[in-house]
C-alpha cells in the first residue's frame, strides 16, 4: 500500500501523531490514547501500519497468554514525500486537508475530555492571522517555521515534558 493511502486515514492518521516525539507504545497504551475509537479499530489499524512497515515492533512479551508487541514509528515510512504531494490532485488536497482537521479536532476533543485540561494554563492557542506576503516572505515564513520546530520534534517523553499538537497551516486565501 502506498504511504499516501497509509497515512491519510482518520484513525491511522492519529495513531501516527501518538508516536511523537520517538515513543514506544503498545496497543493497549493506544487505546486508551484514542478513548472515542474502538478498540477492534485501534488493533485493526495498528495491525495494517505494522503490516506495512510504518510501525515497527521494538519488543514483544507474553501477557495473559498473548503476545503483547511495543510498536514505534519508522518515520521514513509515515512520511508523504514531495513527489507524492506534487502528484496530488486538488480532489486529492482536499481530502488529505478535512482527514488531517478531523484528526485535529478529535485531539482538540481529546484534550478538553480530561478532567485536568485548562486552555489558558496549557498555552492552548487556535488563531488565524490574514498575513501580506510575497513569494519570497512566504518562502522565509515558512522555512522559518520549520527552523523554529524542527528542534523541539526530536524531543523524547519524560517525566518534565507534555505532549503538544502543533499543526501550522499555511496558505493563499482567496481574493
Amino acid at each position: 500500500m502506498e504511504s499516501t493511502e497509509l497515512i491519510v486515514h482518520p484513525v491511522r492518521l492519529r495513531i501516527i501523531n501518538a508516536f511523537g516525539g520517538e515513543r514506544e507504545l503498545t496497543t493497549t497504551q493506544l487505546c486508551a490514547a484514542l478513548p472515542d475509537v474502538h478498540k477492534a479499530t485501534v488493533y485493526r489499524q495498528v495491525a495494517l501500519l505494522a503490516d506495512n512497515d510504518v510501525l515497527e515492533v521494538v519488543h514483544e512479551r507474553r501477557s495473559r497468554g498473548a503476545v503483547e508487541r511495543t510498536f514505534r514509528l519508522n518515520r521514513a515510512r509515515a512520511t508523504i514525500g514531495a513527489d507524492q504531494v506534487a502528484a496530488a490532485t486538488r480532489s486529492d488536497h482536499r481530502t488529505t486537508f478535512a482527514i488531517a482537521l478531523s484528526a485535529l479536532i478529535a485531539e482538540f476533543g481529546g484534550y478538553l475530555d480530561r478532567p485536568d485540561a485548562d486552555p489558558t494554563r496549557d498555552l492552548v492557542g487556535y488563531r488565524q492571522h490574514s498575513i501580506w506576503l510575497s513569494p519570497d516572505e512566504a518562502e522565509a515564513l515558512v522555512v522559518g517555521l520549520r527552523e523554529a520546530i524542527t528542534p523541539f520534534i526530536a524531543n523524547k517523553p519524560d517525566s518534565t515534558r507534555t505532549r503538544y499538537v502543533l499543526s501550522p497551516i499555511v496558505f493563499p486565501a482567496a481574493g
